[in-house]
């Protein structure tokens, strides 16, 4: 077979660059759920390529072949583009990568780019890692980095444990995170990025995100945000200045419950005070090219696309479960068992009014059924039983149609209790400071009629007066004959 020469397949991968472009460019172009629907995958691209697959196919290879010495040699020096091994990229993987980076991109006016991981977990890992490097202009200078204390409990472990205990980081908490003082305070010359999770799990903390994004222009920092419970439909962090985004895909995005994943979303060219163009030019594609690539963090084809197709109704689904979900939180804000409901949903909430002024279902202004800009506040909310630890578990054990499970962001109702679960590790005075007290239910809406949900929980509550008000039939009760899983 003759050598057709680097150049050949340099020149192709220019034209083929060229006719993406063009098609990130028509979709950018278009609605948000027209994104979430196409995403980067093309009618060109199926008919060519995928057998006219209308749904992106499957790439459940895992490693990419090539024609010759001269590609291989092009596709692995990097200079063109390739998937080569489903360690580094596939197909499939670039699916989920693109719609997430236009949907998180979306109104910003920002080139955008993603990298997907295979968790939540270590998309923050991913996110934060490259930060903490040692500096040789400041040898024996102890790093550290700023965060707010209201995080998710493996969050906060791999700050607390991970960062801080085993290498030494410092992690100085912000405890009041919308007071922009505190944020100030704690940085310094060491200090390597800003954090915040918005709105937070379980507590619903919130921040004024542009004055911490400016915060960070003033001193160069990277403003990183997690926005796993908002996700791009109500709030998109880098139209606000943010430069990182940080998704537990596995949540709300994947609402299914079948897939795990997570993902990191950065604007390109960031404005940072650190020695590294690479990085600084394109954050997603330096991991997915160079950290990322040799720690292997990332995510499998399948997972990638049972989440994508998730994701194409990601719009609809959160105004659906925004406002059963404010609905739920209304009834338990005036129930007799009740001592506090946080969700930003409600007037009461201390924090109400400035997540108004985020926190927004997207394109509602051209949604026929609203015709104007509506807020949204997501699905997950908490509350806390009067009485403490005892009541509130007698509450949480007579739930009959909401789960009772670690996880949030489902199609099915879900709660739990953080501070023996998703908050356990983080101990007592960890979670006094972040307002996790024993007493404090997280409930994650779902998709159900929100009646059958609040009607549920009152028959939850109705246990503290000594009567049950039983929502099913006795003999498909837990542990009922009808259970067919091993009892223990």
């Amino acid at each position: 077979m003759d050598s057709k020469g680097v150049n050949h397949y340099i020149e192709a991968a220019k034209r083929a660059i060229a006719w993406q472009k063009l098609q990130l460019e028509q979709m950018r172009a278009c609605r948000f759920d027209t994104i979430a629907v196409h995403g980067i995958y093309s009618m060109q691209e199926a008919l060519d390529f995928n057998q006219g697959s209308v749904i992106e196919p499957i790439y459940m290879s895992s490693s990419q072949a090539y024609h010759d010495s001269d590609e291989m040699e092009a596709a692995l020096g990097y200079q063109i583009p390739t998937w080569c091994y489903s360690r580094i990229a596939n197909p499939s993987m670039y699916y989920l990568e693109g719609v997430l980076s236009l949907l998180e991109g979306y109104g910003s006016g920002e080139e955008t780019s993603c990298i997907a991981t295979s968790s939540g977990m270590s998309a923050i890992a991913s996110a934060v890692d490259p930060f903490l490097l040692s500096d040789p202009k400041r040898p024996g200078a102890k790093m550290n980095f700023v965060a707010t204390c209201q995080l998710y409990g493996g969050t906060f472990q791999q700050f607390a444990v991970r960062k801080e205990k085993e290498k030494n980081i410092e992690w100085r908490r912000v405890v009041h995170s919308n007071e922009i003082n505190e944020w100030e305070s704690r940085i310094d010359e060491n200090t390597r990025f800003l954090y915040g999770e918005m709105p937070s799990n379980p507590s619903q903390g919130f921040f004024d995100l542009e004055k911490v994004v400016q915060l960070g222009r003033k001193y160069g920092l990277p403003v990183i945000i997690d926005s796993t419970v908002a996700t791009p439909a109500l709030l998109r962090p880098l139209q606000y200045g943010a430069d990182i985004v940080v998704q537990s895909v596995t949540k709300s995005l994947a609402t299914s419950g079948f897939a795990i994943a997570g993902a990191v979303i950065s604007r390109k060219n960031l404005k940072l005070n650190i020695d590294n163009d690479e990085l600084k030019a394109d954050f997603a594609g330096y991991l997915k090219l160079l950290p990322n690539r040799d720690n292997g963090p990332n995510i499998s084809p399948m997972n990638a696309v049972l989440a994508l197709n998730d994701i194409r109704t990601i719009r609809s689904r959160m105004d659906l479960v925004s406002r059963s979900t404010l609905k739920v939180a209304e009834f338990l804000s005036t129930h007799k068992h009740i001592e506090q409901v946080d969700y930003l949903g409600i007037p009461q909430h201390p924090l109400h009014d400035l997540a108004k002024q985020y926190m927004f279902l997207v394109d509602s202004e051209f949604d026929q059924q609203y015709g104007e800009k509506v807020n949204r506040f997501g699905h997950l909310m908490s509350f806390r039983v009067k009485g403490g630890r005892n009541e509130t578990r007698m509450v949480f054990d007579a739930f009959e149609r909401i789960y009772r499970a670690t996880d949030l962001g489902r199609i099915k109702s879900i709660a739990t209790i953080p501070a023996i679960s998703t908050h356990s590790q983080q101990g007592e005075e960890a979670r006094k400071i972040a307002d996790i007290p024993d007493n404090l239910i997280r409930l994650c809406v779902g998709g159900e009629h929100p009646d059958d949900i609040i009607r549920d929980l009152d028959q939850a509550l109705s246990t503290l007066d000594g009567v049950k008000k039983s929502y099913s039939s006795p003999e498909f009760s837990a542990g009922g004959a009808s259970s067919s899983r091993l009892q223990f």
